[in-house]
């Protein structure tokens, strides 16, 4: 989430403030005019050479924190700062300085901010505000991580019903077969991993899948399953890879006793 909000002018902070109960050198008051020159002037010596340009985003390799920034040409030496995690898409900062950016400006107006006297009091309002932003931004945050995660679980379960029938023998499946055996999915057996209160069929789209993990109790082997399913074993054995792959279940050896035993 996004942890600290900077605005700084000609070297000096304009508007500061912290949303967590996290501390760092941003929101360490007693050394924030010190960080805010030191920032802007980073910023200015990256712009003084045409290959490097403005600095967007700062990262430091002995933490998680992030800080991204957002120059304002339209105003000399003005630019808007934010500290986030890495839990956080930066691209939202980005959205969220530039929407920052925007109100400021409006609420404030370009003379007022142009001719600041140094008092960053006046600007206290705008807590409310970029509040009301970062909130908005952890939700879409959140729903584009859900988004995220739904594209891959969408994205393995449409291969579930086109994969070809090979590389059957999986590492923990390779164990000659005893006599009397038929088949090695008579030792396999599907067992779910699914909790009570999780609805798998939301992120599975096709009818076979979806009957295939119905059909599975813990007991029922892959060959099982085929004869009651009127499927092939490999067709059901490709399945069930992939619904491990989406932490739907996982698959059991057993040992079958035969006629000798």
């Amino acid at each position: 989430m996004i942890r600290d909000v900077l605005i700084i002018k000609d070297g000096l902070p304009m508007f500061s403030k912290n949303f967590t109960d996290r501390k760092n050198f941003i929101s360490d008051q007693s050394n924030l005019i010190l960080v805010s020159g030191f920032l802007s002037a980073l910023n200015s010596f990256s712009e003084e050479f045409e290959d490097l340009g403005s600095i967007k985003e700062l990262k430091l390799s002995q933490s998680n924190f992030r800080l991204a920034f957002l120059k304002d040409n339209s105003i000399p030496n003005l630019i808007y700062l934010a500290s986030f995690d890495e839990e956080t898409n930066s691209v939202n900062v980005e959205r969220f300085l530039k929407k920052m950016s925007n109100t400021f400006l409006k609420k404030y107006t370009i003379n007022k901010i142009a001719d600041w006297d140094g008092r960053s009091e006046i600007f206290e309002s705008f807590t409310e505000t970029v509040k009301d932003y970062i909130e908005k931004e952890s939700v879409q945050n959140k729903q584009d991580t859900l988004d995220g995660v739904f594209s891959l679980f969408k994205e393995i379960q449409s291969g579930i019903e086109e994969i070809p029938g090979r590389d059957l023998k999986m590492k923990n499946f390779s164990q000659p077969l005893e006599k009397n055996v038929d088949s090695i999915f008579q030792r396999i057996i599907p067992i779910s991993e699914i909790p009570e209160d999780f609805n798998p069929e939301f992120y599975l789209t096709g009818d076979v899948s979806k009957k295939v993990l119905k059909s599975i109790d813990g007991r029922k082997s892959i060959n099982t399953l085929s004869k009651e399913l009127s499927l092939k074993e490999d067709k059901i054995h490709n399945i069930c890879k992939n619904l491990v792959k989406l932490g739907f279940l996982r698959l059991k050896e057993v040992q079958i006793l035969t006629n000798s035993e």
